[in-house]
């Protein structure tokens, strides 16, 4: 067995999908593609949606209309296990953790879908991408920082080697310098391993710097779509964004090294 986790990609597509609760839409006609090896991230205000979207791909929110594909397999209204069965792998925005569990507990949950005498190698894969947790096996995650928490709940999300990995807000609460560790080093991690990335964040700037492609969801639709560099010269995205300011030093910031 190896001693690395193995992120073999599959495209994950959504087509026309319209999803919220109680049968009352929240999500409207929402289609996109995240390809093996790329980052697509959603960007948009607060309650345009974005999280219920993510939740529909996942199973946690009904789709009550167009189809969510993960490879060759249609997941739009399977249980989230199935969903995780199948390669999805998903770290919400809270509840990312087990708290009152250890470290090697929260991981070893992660991995509740493996046959048992799995699980140990798995975590010791784990370890390998997020050597600091390999020091922290048997403290409890609430006596962990933010910035370590999240790296647990990624690392829980990788148990299963997920060929999609689907990330709601990761740096939430996080301090600027540790938001964007997370982002240039774990998250790209993720795509370069060969996954395919879909990545909701309010750190517009800070996301668009390492997405190969953005959408901005308003309203529960898809407003507008592009690279980053596109975007960052669009005067409107820029404006409601990046903060003003002239589209083009924007769009030179984003590749900037």
């Amino acid at each position: 067995m190896s001693d690395e986790l193995t992120l073999t990609g599959a495209p994950l597509r959504l087509t026309g999908v319209v999803a919220g609760y109680g049968g009352r839409p929240v999500v409207h006609g929402v289609s996109l593609d995240a390809e093996p090896g790329r980052i697509v991230s959603i960007v948009g205000p607060n309650g345009s949606g974005k999280s219920t979207l993510l939740k529909s791909v996942v199973g946690v929110v009904d789709v009550l209309d167009g189809t969510v594909t993960v490879g060759d397999a249609e997941v739009t209204h399977l249980p989230s296990e199935e969903i995780a069965r199948i390669g999805v792998g998903y770290v919400p925005q809270v509840d990312d953790v087990f708290g009152p569990l250890t470290v090697r507990e929260n991981l070893e949950m992660g991995g509740y879908l493996l046959p048992r005498p799995q699980v140990a190698g798995h975590v010791e894969k784990v370890i390998t991408w997020f050597p600091r947790l390999g020091t922290m096996l048997g403290r409890r995650a609430n006596q962990l920082s933010g910035g370590e928490r999240k790296m647990l709940a990624m690392g829980r999300a990788l148990m299963l080697e997920p060929a999609v990995v689907v990330l709601d807000e990761p740096t939430a609460s996080l301090a600027p310098a540790v938001a964007l560790q997370l982002l240039e080093e774990h998250v790209r991690l993720l795509a370069a391993s060969g996954a395919s990335v879909l990545i909701v964040e309010q750190r517009a700037k800070a996301v668009l710097k390492i997405s190969d492609f953005t959408h901005v969801l308003v309203g529960g639709r898809l407003r507008m779509a592009g690279t980053p560099q596109q975007l960052a010269s669009d005067p409107g995205f820029v404006e409601s964004f990046l903060g003003g300011g002239d589209g083009r030093h924007a769009a030179d910031h984003l590749t900037a090294d």
